[in-house]
């Protein structure tokens, strides 16, 4: 019996790609995935890694949190306020053991998106990823490493870590607990520039800022 959260995936995603008038092969070239992958995928058949869903999300032109919920009613969020008593379910990214919940963003034009990340133990992500913007991340609890390029740091609550997303980047859960973060990703500003950014690009030289490497 098929998952309905991945069936529910799967149509979201067909759904936004015929609505670009994409190919499914146009799809997985531009997410950097197999045609076979995708298609089971948009079948509710197969689970995704949170690296392959930011690639497809990319690709479509929306925020990630887009592939899990209908159309948004308007374009760009005026005000947003988060409070405790509305924090809500988190959602699950099938399969995978991570969940997130969407704190404020995620409109087409929004510039932002902001999503508190739980990170299942002993968590490693599959690939590194690249795509136009940047990022922060704020580690909340536990213990998350995060590899940029050639290099890689540990970071313990209370310390973050800002990229340029276009380098090569994952995040692991060295930890022996969940770990948590809170993630604000904002969009290239340039809305027509091309980055062929699934395609990990040589690492680049180490970032002259104070930072504290893992052993």
């Amino acid at each position: 019996m098929q998952d309905d959260a991945l069936v529910a995936l799967g149509a979201r995603i067909r759904s936004l790609r015929e609505g670009r008038g994409m190919k499914l092969k146009d799809l997985a070239d531009g997410a950097g995935l197999s045609d076979a992958f995708v298609s089971r995928l948009e079948r509710g058949q197969v689970s995704s890694s949170v690296a392959n869903l930011i690639q497809i999300a990319h690709t479509l032109d929306v925020g990630v949190a887009e592939l899990f919920v209908g159309a948004p009613d308007q374009l760009r969020s005026s005000v947003t306020v988060h409070r405790v008593k509305d924090a809500g379910e988190a959602q699950n990214i099938p399969s995978t053991g991570y969940r997130w919940r969407l704190f404020a963003g995620g409109m087409p034009n929004d510039d932002l998106e902001v999503f508190h990340l739980v990170f299942p133990r002993k968590n490693r992500m599959d690939l590194m990823v690249s795509h136009p913007g940047q990022e922060y991340c704020y580690v909340i609890s536990g213990l998350i490493r995060f590899h940029v390029g050639a290099e890689s740091f540990d970071l313990s609550p209370g310390e973050g870590i800002f990229l340029n997303s276009e380098l090569p980047h994952r995040a692991d859960n060295v930890g022996d607990d969940e770990a948590r973060i809170l993630m604000v990703v904002a969009k290239s500003p340039s809305k027509t520039e091309h980055f062929d950014w699934w395609r990990v690009p040589t690492a680049s030289p180490a970032m002259r800022t104070t930072k504290t490497k893992s052993n």
